[in-house]
């Protein structure tokens, strides 16, 4: 069974936000206005946050739901619309959440975010929405779910083709899109792979990794 996991290498990254337009895009994730986002309601699985970390000070890191193995957020959900499945990946069933946002007040890292109104979209964007993805209805907590359509996508490909999975099968949306090669995605537990290998390193750090959260999003400190 793979352990999905997320390195993201603050050396290379820019902070040009092409991975938070691909999530957005992939995940059909509605657009802000400038009154909710005043409001603090801001719309997006993905930010680039002012990073206070050793070796980060000062720079602007991508920050998601970290998909913890021991996800605070999970123990709180009262219907277990979010729960850990058997692969590390912190889900979401839309259907079964009530809106309680107990989750998101759990969360410390401030990745959950609640739709606080009806989504929409411009009409000549309606046909660009990815038909893979479920639109959200006002009223639920969503979250970065590491494009998890995705792996089902490849699994049935694979499956169709005779053939286990390979690791370049399954690569999110942030991952695939990010210009500077910053995001390595792929199995932690896998040994032979180079995002176990770049999480095993010197330079890899876990954002508030002291909470004890272990989340399965780690980040490669600048200058080493």
């Amino acid at each position: 069974m793979s352990r999905w996991g997320l390195v993201i290498d603050l050396d290379r990254c820019t902070a040009c936000q092409a991975c938070v337009v691909a999530c957005k895009h992939e995940n059909n994730v509605s657009f802000s206005t400038p009154t909710t986002t005043k409001a603090g309601r801001l719309m997006t699985w993905i930010q680039l946050v002012a990073a206070d970390a050793p070796g980060a000070t000062g720079t602007a890191m991508p920050l998601m739901c970290q998909h913890c193995d021991r996800p605070p957020c999970t123990d709180v959900c009262p219907t277990s619309a979010t729960y850990l499945n058997p692969e590390g990946i912190v889900a979401q069933v839309y259907p079964r959440c009530i809106g309680c946002r107990y989750c998101t007040n759990a969360c410390p890292y401030a990745v959950k975010v609640f739709n606080w109104t009806t989504p929409e979209w411009p009409d000549a964007m309606t046909p660009m929405m990815n038909p893979d993805v479920s639109v959200r209805p006002k009223g639920v907590v969503e979250k970065c779910t590491f494009c998890h359509h995705r792996l089902m996508a490849a699994r049935e490909r694979a499956r169709a083709e005779g053939r286990d999975l390979a690791p370049e099968d399954y690569v999110p949306a942030c991952v695939q899109t990010c210009p500077g090669e910053a995001m390595v995605f792929g199995d932690l537990d896998d040994p032979h792979s180079e995002v176990a290998a770049l999480a095993a390193s010197a330079r890899a750090f876990r954002w508030m990794e002291e909470l004890g959260t272990k989340p399965k999003v780690i980040y490669l400190r600048e200058g080493e």
